[in-house]
């Protein structure tokens, strides 16, 4: 069966990577998730990945330290991630590229969009890293700029709820579950789908938001098998 998307940028939050501790990085959690991405690169997916850094450093939560230096602080925990996630890829024998917004030089490549496009066309998978570069911008906002320039045709944000809600499911359990919107919606409801700036990015480019459950990996496939699981934002 063909898949659903061709071209995916899959936003992991740092959290997914966390397990049952919620802090640092659990490898037996980070296992399946492994094997789920390399199943959907075996369907024909070309996946380009950007992990948060919320299992290591929340800058907004940084108290009165300043934003500027608390923002790299976390640009700097999402470079933890890569190397852990392209270490457990590796291991199970998919090819892999880190690729960061300033220089790295021991640990991967400077990104460039066309050396990104590159990797994903000789198969493997792209793991970007320390967001935009810049403070103030999310990986929410990294992973819709990324997305934009590799011409990537959605965005899998893949967390540790099941989709988009009307309130706090877990305080509401009147809460609603959206299985459709648009990011016109998002928008102007404020819907916790990713933030403003990443949101009207996604919008103005035409690029899909599929927000799902990454708790049972398998998901990952399924979504881009096209089933209908969690939460479209459609362009």
């Amino acid at each position: 069966m063909e898949p659903k998307y061709k071209r995916i940028v899959i936003k992991l939050s740092g959290e997914a990577l966390a397990g049952e501790s919620k802090f640092g990085i659990d490898f037996e959690t980070m296992k399946p998730i492994a094997n789920a991405i390399k199943k959907s690169l075996e369907i024909g997916t070309q996946i380009a990945i950007v992990v948060g850094g919320g299992n290591f450093w929340r800058g907004r939560s940084s108290g009165n330290m300043n934003r500027v230096k608390a923002d790299h602080m976390g640009m700097l925990a999402t470079v933890m991630n890569a190397i852990g996630l392209s270490d457990a890829l590796e291991s199970i024998g998919v090819k892999t590229s880190v690729m960061t917004s300033i220089a790295f030089a021991q640990i991967g490549e400077l990104y460039s969009p066309a050396k990104a496009v590159k990797h994903l066309e000789e198969g493997k998978v792209v793991i970007f890293g320390y967001g935009t570069g810049n403070a103030f911008f999310s990986t929410d906002t990294a992973s819709s700029l990324r997305a934009a320039e590799i011409s990537a045709e959605a965005i899998l944000k893949a967390t540790n709820i099941d989709g988009v809600y009307d309130s706090d499911p877990n305080t509401n359990p009147n809460a609603r579950k959206y299985e459709n919107v648009t990011l016109d919606e998002v928008l102007a409801k404020n819907l916790k789908v990713m933030d403003s700036t990443a949101a009207s990015m996604c919008r103005d480019n035409k690029i899909d938001v599929i927000v799902f459950s990454i708790k049972d990996p398998e998901n990952l496939i399924r979504v881009i098998n096209g089933e209908n699981l969690g939460t479209i934002a459609h362009a």
